[in-house]
């Protein structure tokens, strides 16, 4: 039988209550919204080729046969008038409230050396996931469970903060968020990849251009991500003011409206003209472009060149014990190998994490295979989507070492980023201590020092000390 994280044996927290539910002080049972349950599958046995009939929508047939079912067309409508309210921005947005509604109390678990990986289906979790299917981190002498499929970040994030996970792939403005705001003791260890996500738009849209997102409907996957980071930099730089409102609300000519949607719901949503366009990590792109009716505007690469997007985090605990040293160098050994082995076999490892392989993600091949290797100016000069050739970028790389300019640069620019919630713990934060406190740089150093190949990644400084690096930012 399949449980959820939310059911009635799962730990108390906040949900959207149904019709009818008592106060949660009250000591009545506290229903549980059907919509909530269809967030959180518990079947890790989705990677061992049992596809989730629950991780999509299905309210348009293009997306039947490549989403699965789950949610009518009404529910995403409802979904929407309240992801207005408190300019949340849908079921992501709700549960992201809930998710950081007060800062987490530290508690501690035995140590369980088992790998348990938690990701959502997006080629940023590949690392992860050709690291336990290879053979990576048993070669390392680390037993790993099959990883956990996940419909959307916060449920992700509360998974990981109950220890349900002991490793997974987090948008690294999240980490920053839960480490200083919430005060959990999380650390980045790794970087799953590098840039590996664009923005797409309706062709039915008109926007031909950033200055053409005025008026617009435009989604992120979360408020604290680098899509709403590099998505707002884009429309400032083009005189597009971003708000967040209602989506009923007038706009005027020059704002453009945000909301959040779990990555699953934006192709959908594109294609039945609930938003304009959306800002989100590959395949949703490429399944936008094959299947929603969309068209590149801009890859985020070519705007940050080798960006951070999704980290890799683990509990403090796991990450600084020295007792446990072993093991977490064995797990960053790993990564690193799956992170080559990606980069030299992109094509097979496509296939294997498709719906026609080993069924890790609930897309055909063809769609993976766009999303990891289809990137030339050729094929997006209009709308010009590849402004930086000279760049020598991929649309998506994959390598380990987590640059401090980055993460500076991050802190610097979420100070800056408009988001549908408080962003006062920032204040006090300084880019330099917060490279130096989130990130445990020792365990992918030794592993990156095994294996110079890692320098041959286009995000890696070709002269010089490959470990640090210049951020170049060009909209």
């Amino acid at each position: 039988m399949k449980k959820y994280l939310n059911d009635e044996h799962a730990q108390p927290r906040a949900l959207v209550h149904v019709d009818g539910c008592s106060c949660g002080t009250c000591g009545k049972p506290r229903p549980v919204d059907p919509r909530l349950q269809q967030l959180m599958p518990d079947n890790s046995d989705i990677a061992d080729g049992m596809e989730d009939p629950n991780l999509a929508l299905n309210y348009d047939p293009l997306f039947s046969s490549v989403l699965g079912t789950g949610v009518s067309r009404r529910d995403m409508l409802k979904m929407a008038g309240l992801a207005a309210l408190g300019g949340l921005g849908g079921l992501g947005g709700m549960l992201s409230s809930s998710a950081f509604a007060a800062p987490q109390k530290k508690f501690t678990k035995p140590f369980d050396p088992v790998v348990k990986i938690g990701y959502l289906p997006i080629t940023d979790a590949a690392t992860l996931l050709v690291a336990h299917e290879m053979g990576f981190f048993k070669k390392e002498g680390i037993d790993s469970e099959p990883p956990t499929l996940i419909r959307g970040w916060s449920p992700l994030v509360e998974a990981f903060s109950a220890q349900r996970f002991n490793l997974t792939h987090m948008l690294i403005p999240v980490p920053i968020y839960m480490r200083y705001n919430n005060k959990f003791p999380v650390k980045i260890t790794a970087w799953n990849h590098t840039n590996g996500s664009g923005i797409i738009v309706s062709k039915k849209s008109g926007i031909h251009s950033p200055k053409d997102l005025g008026g617009k409907q435009f989604a992120v996957p979360y408020w604290y991500s680098i899509h709403n980071i590099i998505s707002q930099k884009i429309m400032r730089e083009a005189g597009i003011t971003p708000v967040i409102r209602p989506q009923d609300a007038k706009l005027a000519p020059n704002e453009c409206n945000l909301l959040v949607l779990n990555p699953p719901d934006m192709p959908p949503a594109l294609a039945a003209g609930q938003i304009d366009g959306y800002c989100v990590a590959e395949p949703f792109n490429a399944l936008g472009e094959l299947k929603a009716g969309g068209v590149m505007l801009r890859f985020t690469g070519d705007v940050w060149k080798g960006h951070p997007c999704c980290v890799v985090i683990m509990h403090e605990d796991d990450a600084m014990d020295p007792a446990r040293a072993t093991w977490a160098q064995g797990v960053h050994n790993a990564i690193v190998a799956a992170q080559l082995h990606i980069s030299a076999n992109r094509k097979a490892v496509s296939q294997m994490l498709s719906k026609d392989g080993k069924k890790y993600m609930p897309f055909p091949v063809e769609v993976i295979e766009r999303a990891m290797m289809f990137y030339d100016v050729a094929d997006y000069s209009d709308p010009l989507a590849i402004k930086h050739p000279e760049w020598d970028q991929s649309r998506i790389n994959f390598q380990g070492w987590p640059f401090p300019s980055a993460t500076k640069t991050v802190v610097s620019e979420m100070k800056q980023t408009l988001v549908g919630g408080d962003l006062d713990f920032l204040k006090k934060l300084t880019p330099d201590f917060v490279a130096k406190d989130l990130v445990q740089y020792t365990y992918i150093k030794k592993a990156l020092d095994k294996n110079p190949k890692w320098k041959w990644d286009l995000s890696v400084p070709q002269k010089g000390n490959p470990f640090e690096r210049k951020e170049v930012i060009v909209v």
